[in-house]
Order: structure tokens, then sequence, then C-alpha cells
């Protein structure tokens, strides 16, 4: 009788956090089209995208299905491939690995610049490759583990399409020269590395676990040109890859919803290796229209 009163006088007490009102946020994804479509289509050069609203399912793509030169996004597949065999027990972060003279290549990267005979893991290697896009560290990971099995990872996950040819600045080590020439270190397209980061964002590229360590290493990635340089600090897990004619970028945003953005760009007239060429400034804008269309 007293719990009676009481709400009698008071009301029902408020509702719990878990039977709190669903988020009924939906974003303006036709606006968010026009701009990055008017964004694509001033470019010089050609530019695909793919954008996924991991919450409501929403999808926006232009030349989703086009292949695209991946530069050092194709480090996305390889990590997914190292993480892979770590859980089939066929290689362990803890496998050491020897960084001779031979091993190192130019490009981005510090092994190249350190002392030859250093002693690293394969762990090491892999933070290397995801976070700072180490050269050297990446290709010690594809001589350990072989091209190939990156190739059937990928197609095992449904991206048939997603491929890396050889090792970085080695065309002599691909495996498909012809594709090798067409499109350098790598091959995807808009919507299959935007696939590959709604499996990770599931839990679905390897396991729960693996596919958080993964996403952590990828928040602690250092080059903010493109999306992330007009985005205000937005929290991401991501990878970028750039060439003469090439930018690239997959982004996992944690927004008001968690948001997949991949833009890619090929045949890029403007190859200048500055801060404010056309491309980087494009994608820029199209990350900047990005985060403001899911406003935390």
């Amino acid at each position: 009788m007293r719990a009676l009163l009481l709400v009698a006088a008071f009301g029902a007490p408020a509702a719990s956090a878990s039977q709190a009102a669903p988020d009924t946020f939906r974003p303006d994804t036709a606006r968010l089209r026009r701009t990055l479509d008017s964004l694509v289509q001033a470019h010089h050069g050609t530019v695909g995208y793919s954008v996924v609203d991991l919450e409501t399912g929403d999808r926006l793509s232009a030349r989703g299905d086009e292949t695209f030169p991946t530069a050092s996004l194709i480090k996305v597949p390889i990590l997914v491939t190292v993480y892979d065999l770590y859980a089939k027990g066929q290689l362990s972060p803890d496998d050491p690995l020897t960084v001779l003279r031979i091993d190192k290549v130019p490009g981005t990267g510090i092994l190249q610049h350190l002392h030859d005979g250093m002693a690293i893991t394969v762990g090491d290697a892999a933070w290397l490759m995801a976070t700072i896009s180490d050269n050297t560290a990446t290709n010690l990971l594809l001589d350990r583990i072989i091209i190939r099995r990156v190739w059937d990872k990928m197609e095992s996950l449904g991206l048939r399409n997603t491929k890396v040819h050889a090792k970085s600045f080695l065309r002599s080590s691909s495996v498909a020269m012809d594709s090798s020439v067409k499109y350098g270190l790598g091959v995807t397209t808009p919507n299959e590395m935007a696939r590959l980061f709604e499996l990770l964002a599931a839990g679905k590229a390897v396991s729960p676990a693996a596919d958080s360590a993964m996403l952590h290493t990828l928040e602690n990635g250092d080059d903010y040109r493109f999306l992330q340089r007009f985005a205000g600090n937005a929290r991401s897990a991501r990878k970028t890859g750039l060439g003469d004619a090439v930018r690239t970028e997959c982004s996992l945003f944690y927004l008001r919803h968690r948001v997949v953005a991949c833009v890619l760009t090929k045949n890029n007239v403007d190859r200048r290796w500055i801060l404010d060429n056309e491309p980087n400034l494009t994608m820029a804008r199209m990350g900047e229209a990005i985060v403001a269309a899911w406003p935390k």
C-alpha cells in the first residue's frame, strides 16, 4: 500500500538505462549525397566512395564496385590476415623477425633508418605497418605469411576484388604482374573495403577479440591529411594510402552512430606532394561533410 501511495504522489520511477528510448536519429543522407557528389564531380580525377551507417544500414556510394588502386590501404587486409593466422595458431605475435639490410625499402616507416640486424616481433611489425604504414615492416610480414594467403582470406570474406600484388617497392615479387602494373601495391573497390571495415566493427572479420584489437591499432594511425583533416578530432579507426596519382582512406568513425567511410581516388591530375593539393582537399571536404551528417 505504501508503494502505491508513493507512486500516486510522485509518479512512476524513471525508466532504467536499459529501458531508455532508442536513438531514432536518421541522418539527412539525401543532402549528404548531394554534397559528396558535388565534390566528386568537381574533382580533376576519378573518385569513388562508400559510406555506411552501421546502426541504420543506410548506404551511399558512387563507383562503389569499380576497382581502384589501394596504395597502403591494402595493409588493412594484410593486418586481418595476420590476425587470422594468429587465431589458427599458425603465427604468433611473439614470433621473431630480423631486419636485414636487404629487407629495407624506402617510403614510409622507420625500420629503414634503424641498424641492420635489428630484432623485432611479428606483433611489432603489424603495429608499425598499421599505424605508421611502415613499408619494411609490411614486407617482413608478407615474407612470413605469403602474399596469396591475403587473397585467400579476403575471398573467404566475400571480397573477391581485394588483393595485394607484391611487396612494397619490390614489383619483382609480384604474384600478378599485369595487375601490379595497372594498380600497384594492391586493388580493391570502395564497397569491398567498406565491407571489410563493417566486418571488423561487427567482430566478424576474424573474431570479436581479434577485430577489437585491430581497430584499437588502427585508431593509432598517424595520417590526418585526408578524411580526418576537417573532421573536428572525431574518433576513428582508419588507414590511408597515397601514391603520385592515388589517394585513399577507409575509416570507422565513432559519431552519433558508427559510420564507415571509404574514399578512393585515382587518375588525379594534381600530383603534387604538398598538403593542399586537390586530392587531399577533396577528401578532407568529404570527411567534413560525412562527420557533419552524424553530429554527436
